[in-house]
């Protein structure tokens, strides 16, 4: 094959198909790199160029100065930097914890029904954070949240039991997705490990406990170092549960810092906006350097080439304790708050649960507000449109970084990853000045293109990776095969790669779909009048004192996640049973 692949080379047809082929690539990689750099070079040079100005994007009047930097280092906002870094490190330090404990009892116990429980503990990932914030906001409400309510009638306590109006709530609502979302790397992670080491560890005298410290944990270092990572770099970014919860009670955060200089400030104070988005950028990259210093020149190896079992622990009596634990977790992270927006959409008022305040007006007004439904119709466009466009770039860009050796694909490579360095909010603003200075008629601000381009942006990372494990396990016989029969590039990357690596692609997807419905920090920058997301408009609507209506949205929305988490389970069972 190799022979008749050089002697067609050497004819004239052959080089031309040659040359052909080699000019055809560097267009690809040319037009990939040009919009990659795009959505994410392109708004990072310009949130550096803002830091630097002062005035509002494209302002004729904008002069150089270091006004932004001056006021990012200022006392009052040293003290927002620490609030950030406190709460972020708190509540990934809890939340692994928690997460560890989980995914242990899943993946290593024998602990009843753990196929149903993994569900369940990874269904609040799912449910866009906007809506369980609403719910704890109503819920744990120190005077009239129903948990506070039904504790003073129980005890006769004057106290509230809980009070989500500070910096523990802000804490407690970030932990409720950043478990399921470390949950969803640590259990995979448990059923790889070998448990011969374990055994051997038991052999040589040592407890059950001492085992688990001086083992098991300590081989999960590298995964425990880059979920605590990516958690905390989540925490950084966070924008609902320091809206809703740090807001009233005085605790600032960038996010909110950023989203009130530009949206709620009688003059938008863009500069400092960018200003303090770069020194948070900066704080991540050197997160990102502690994490590699840690794991580095170690060895963590723990799957062979031989085969094995992962080993389960019998928990004895101790398994229906897990089992309550795991169950706890579900009923306080969508229980409570699901069944407190449901409740809420069918009364008059929320907070006065008697029976003559029962009514459906509040669905009927949903129904008939135009808004609303040009809200849901622009979260679909956006979320089918902006899923399916990310995982098409993000083939292109796995199959270059993994199967190829082409130039410029570290490149592409670094760029794809680039926006988990960009908090969503953060990216919001590096849009905002980028379309300020796109060149002469075209105009992207104000239309739902500025909005697809932050949302492929945010979801590149986790389309790259989804793709990237898929054509790492595909055998490159088959791509030269359909290569050797004549078949250009991309119809190789459709009909081969693509159609093979399918359950990946479906999942990745989903994953998308889900990031793009839940996103708030960037749209709530980006959107503009008659192009309102359902995040965009829910929080319209809750800062309007309308939250019985934001009630009967988010059971529409809800809805929507269990449709598409249903379809997502189906699919990956279907994978994992193809795959056995």
């Amino acid at each position: 094959m190799s022979a008749t692949t050089d002697t067609s080379s050497e004819m004239p047809g052959g080089r031309f198909a040659a040359r052909h082929r080699f000019q055809t690539r560097y267009i690809y990689i040319g037009l990939l790199i040009a919009f990659l750099a795009f959505i994410t070079l392109f708004p990072l040079g310009m949130l550096v160029y803002g830091s630097f100005h002062t005035g509002s994007p494209s302002s004729p009047e904008s002069v150089v100065s270091l006004d932004g930097y001056r006021a990012v280092f200022s006392a009052g906002n040293l003290e927002i930097l620490w609030n950030t870094l406190y709460i972020a490190g708190v509540k990934s330090v809890f939340s692994l914890l928690i997460a560890a404990f989980l995914a242990w009892i899943v993946a290593r116990t024998d602990t009843p029904m753990r196929g149903l429980l993994e569900v369940l503990i990874t269904l609040p990932f799912f449910i866009p954070p906007i809506l369980t914030a609403m719910a704890w906001s109503l819920l744990g409400n120190a005077q009239t949240g129903p948990i506070n309510m039904l504790w003073r009638s129980l005890t006769g306590s004057s106290e509230p039991l809980i009070d989500v109006y500070s910096t523990g709530g802000v804490i407690w609502h970030m932990m409720q997705y950043a478990i399921p979302f470390m949950f969803l790397f640590l259990v995979e992670s448990f059923r790889r490990m070998d448990p011969s080491l374990e055994e051997a560890s038991r052999m040589c005298g040592a407890s059950r406990m001492r085992t688990l410290r001086g083992i098991t944990l300590r081989l999960m270092i590298p995964v425990m170092a880059t979920v605590f990572t990516l958690s905390f770099i989540r925490g950084m970014e966070s924008f609902e549960s320091p809206l809703f919860f740090g807001t009233p009670a005085g605790v600032r955060v960038v996010a909110t810092e950023i989203y009130n200089a530009i949206n709620q400030d009688f003059t938008p104070n863009y500069q400092f906006a960018t200003a303090i988005a770069i020194v948070v950028m900066g704080l991540m990259l050197l997160l990102l350097l502690a994490q590699r210093a840690i794991i580095g020149g170690r060895n963590y190896q723990t799957v062979s080439g031989k085969g094995y079992r992962p080993g389960v622990m019998a928990l004895g009596r101790w398994r229906w304790a897990t089992f309550a634990f795991c169950l706890l977790f579900f009923f306080l992270s969508v229980v409570l708050p699901v069944g407190q927006l449901f409740i809420g959409s069918f009364y008059k008022y929320i907070g006065f649960y008697d029976t003559k305040f029962l009514t459906l007006e509040h669905y009927r007004n949903v129904f008939e507000n135009r808004a609303m439904w040009d809200s849901v119709l622009n979260t679909m466009i956006l979320g089918l449109g902006g899923a399916t466009l990310t995982m098409l770039l993000g083939s292109m860009v796995a199959y270059i970084s993994i199967r190829t050796r082409w130039h410029g694909r570290r490149l592409i490579d670094f760029m794809a990853w680039l926006p988990w360095l960009m908090p969503g909010i953060v990216l919001g603003v590096g849009f905002l000045w980028a379309f300020a200075y796109l060149p002469g008629p075209i105009t992207i601000y104000g239309t739902l293109w500025a909005l697809l381009l932050a949302y492929i942006a945010i979801c590149m990372p986790l389309g790259v990776n989804a793709m990237s494990t898929a054509f790492v396990q595909l055998s490159v016989d088959l791509e030269e095969c359909s290569r050797v029969h004549g078949a250009s590039f991309l119809q190789t990357m459709s009909r081969i790669l693509i159609a093979l690596a399918w359950p990946s692609f479906a999942i990745g997807w989903l994953l998308c779909f889900f990031v793009v419905m839940r996103e708030l920090s960037a749209s709530v920058l980006l959107y503009s009048v008659g192009n309102e997301v359902m995040s965009v408009e829910m929080l319209k609507l809750w800062e309007n004192g309308r939250a019985e209506e934001v009630c009967v949205l988010s059971m529409f929305m809800i809805l929507l996640v269990v449709a598409f988490r249903g379809i997502q389970i189906f699919v990956t069972a279907r994978r994992t049973k193809l795959t056995q």
